[in-house]
């Protein structure tokens, strides 16, 4: 099997320890690669104090203070940007002019629509395989709803909705999976509301205090995700159809559940409520690296990431017209 050589881009620290600010994703992608039998081989961080660390608990050859130090001194197959969102447009063009083969980078995308677009575009004309960490994908509890939509056991798919904190951070992954229950379809328009009163700041990006994204995909099935202030509700995800509803991750401690037409009240699935963690990035990191042997599309592709994105700022941009948003976004729509 091809051995294929892999850098990171921000090593960071682990989740929780001293200093830290997210979750050490960087070291969640070092052992995906490790368990699809990659070479770590160089890594890059601006805190060489970091960087060591990182090498003695996962290996790697070569360290870097530098990334573009990294990148024009290593022949590297794989990069991984591991840094916040303002960071990955210059990391990840920097990576597909240096003639890597696939770049796996963090999400969310990046601060705006257009900067998003130069990421995806600046892949294709390199002929890079791109991918974004929508890790939720892989987890059994999203897996099994989709598994009982497709069964048919609540009619055909009406309406999808989703509630979280923000619509940037978080909301992208629920926007992710909402393409992901209804195979991938695209969206016609978006209908949304934004209120910045409140607002946290992540990862350098600022975020609403409340918001509320409605839109409607091609086949007819509509969307619902509302963020922020009061959108607590009984489930984080909801799948409704014309003979039942799935939920998913409820109030109640239920990681999924099934009411429709064949039985009185709602059936408990057994579903391990795997909503993040080491486990399902790893599976992220060995279906890319399995995408890229193969030459099939990934998973996490960024034709699939940059559909969630687009319904991010196509929001954010109803809000402040105070009108409907027709799709495509326009890349400086949100300027």
């Amino acid at each position: 099997m091809e051995e294929l050589k892999v850098g990171i881009i921000g090593c960071g620290r682990p989740l929780s320890s001293e200093g830290s600010t997210g979750y050490g994703m960087s070291h969640w992608h070092a052992r995906g690669y490790a368990a699809a039998d990659c070479r770590l081989t160089a890594l890059a961080d601006v805190n060489l104090e970091n960087a060591h660390a990182f090498q003695l608990e996962h290996g790697a050859e070569r360290v870097y203070q530098d990334y573009r130090e990294m990148l024009a001194e290593e022949n590297l197959d794989i990069v991984s940007v591991c840094t916040w969102p303002p960071l990955h447009p210059e990391m990840v063009v920097a990576a597909a002019n240096a003639s890597v083969r696939a770049i796996h980078c963090e999400k969310p995308i990046a601060p705006t629509y257009a900067e998003s677009l130069q990421m995806v575009e600046a892949c294709r004309r390199s002929g890079v395989q791109l991918t974004f960490n929508h890790q939720r994908r892989f987890a059994s509890v999203f897996r099994s709803a989709k598994a009982l939509l497709d069964a048919g056991e609540i009619g055909k798919l009406v309406r999808l909705e989703g509630t979280c904190s923000n619509l940037f951070d978080w909301g992208t992954h629920w926007f992710d999976m909402f393409c992901y229950y209804n195979d991938e379809q695209p969206v016609e328009w978006v209908l949304g509301q934004a209120d910045w009163r409140d607002g946290p700041t992540h990862f350098g990006v600022p975020m609403e205090g409340q918001g509320l994204s409605y839109f409607r995909f091609h086949n007819g099935v509509y969307g619902l995700l509302v963020t922020g202030l009061g959108s607590t509700w009984e489930a984080s995800n909801r799948l409704v159809g014309e003979d039942g509803v799935i939920e998913v991750g409820c109030a109640d401690g239920t990681g999924l559940r099934l009411q429709n037409s064949a039985q009185t009240g709602w059936r408990v699935i057994e579903a391990r409520s795997d909503l993040g963690g080491v486990k399902i990035t790893q599976d992220g990191v060995i279906d890319l690296v399995k995408a890229l042997r193969s030459g099939r599309e990934p998973e996490l592709s960024a034709a699939r990431a940059i559909r969630a994105t687009e319904l991010i700022f196509a929001t954010y941009q109803s809000s402040r017209r105070g009108g409907r948003i027709d799709l495509p976004l326009h890349p400086e729509s949100d300027a």
